[in-house]
């Protein structure tokens, strides 16, 4: 058993298992998984999620993936149900149990009083025809075969089950809704997460001095400039803060290879036109997508398509950004 060829072959056999599981959901979608999307999508009062055990653990992963995805819902352990916490359940809530063997004492305590609140009730188990199918008003079946452990014991496929067909129906009812990007962005402050959906290039251009040269001025003046800036790049703007061009480290480098260091080199004569630029309003995960596109590590930032100042790749890394793959 201490060979890592036996645990190999085990986490193997359980990850085919659970993948198994899975799979073996896509043929139990039909009309009545149709209607319980329509009737959470359309209900104007809150997912009661409750459960105990595992099944518990199960159920907080899906209310929050339910109010993530502009579905309110709380959780309710149907253990603290039975002991008063059941006033949290209002008139127009629709109550969501789960339950693997649909038989769990606490369950089929609080059904009925549920039921005579007159709140419309969802089950989810693995068993047919249990007390919970037979109890429910709508019912979502996750059948297993067993579970992953050697003894057919530990919750693994059957919260594996419950998981998934938890977040099948959030995205579903989330989609039903029509919930957009905005939405999610308004949930999701925190974190990466909430850096890619709020963090705008604005946020980042107060980072550094706007490096800027006219057309007219010498070289001397652009690697001045440059390097007072660090930031590899001078912007070429006219008097009105119009972008006439960029130059870069890589277009110094390449006139001296064309030619004698001259003085008399203006910023229009090496300047590339047309740079790659950013609104300033623009979300910052599509600056890092647009320097990963052009191969580029610095971009002109506009505002009102005057120049507003520029960013640097490392300022997107040192905020946890990540190139994305090609």
């Amino acid at each position: 058993m201490n060979n890592i060829c036996d645990i190999q072959s085990i986490a193997h056999q359980a990850l085919e298992l659970e993948m198994q599981t899975i799979a073996h959901l896509i043929p139990t979608l039909n009309d009545e998984f149709t209607n319980i999307v329509h009737l959470i999508g359309r209900n104007t009062g809150k997912v009661v999620v409750t459960g105990v055990g595992k099944s518990a653990i199960i159920g907080q992963k899906i209310v929050a993936t339910l109010n993530s995805t502009g579905t309110t819902a709380c959780f309710l352990h149907a253990a603290d149900a039975i002991h008063g916490d059941l006033g949290i359940i209002e008139e127009n809530d629709i109550v969501l149990c789960l339950s693997k063997s649909g038989q769990t004492p606490e369950i089929k305590i609080i059904l009925n009083i549920i039921k005579a609140f007159g709140n419309k009730i969802i089950g989810m188990s693995a068993v047919k025809n249990s007390h919970l199918h037979t109890n429910s008003d709508f019912f979502i079946w996750t059948p297993i075969d067993r579970e992953a452990d050697q003894h057919n014991l530990a919750p693994t496929c059957s919260t594996i089950a419950q998981l998934a067909m938890g977040d099948a129906l959030a995205i579903s009812v989330s989609q039903l809704k029509g919930f957009q990007e905005k939405d999610f962005a308004k949930y999701h402050p925190g974190g990466m997460l909430g850096k890619s959906l709020h963090m705008e290039v604005a946020h980042l251009i107060h980072l550094h001095e706007k490096p800027a040269v006219q057309p007219h001025e010498s070289i001397d003046q652009v690697i001045l400039e440059m390097t007072a800036k660090r930031l590899g790049a001078t912007a070429v703007i006219d008097h009105e803060d119009h972008i006439a061009g960029i130059i870069t480290d890589g277009d110094l480098r390449r006139m001296l290879l064309d030619q004698p260091f001259q003085t008399t080199t203006t910023a229009k004569d090496i300047m590339t036109t047309d740079p790659i630029t950013i609104a300033i309003n623009s979300r910052a995960v599509a600056a890092i997508e647009k320097m990963q596109k052009h191969s580029i590590t610095q971009l002109i930032v506009t505002n009102k398509n005057r120049y507003a100042g520029m960013i640097h790749l490392h300022d997107l890394l040192n905020e946890g950004f990540q190139i994305p793959p090609p």
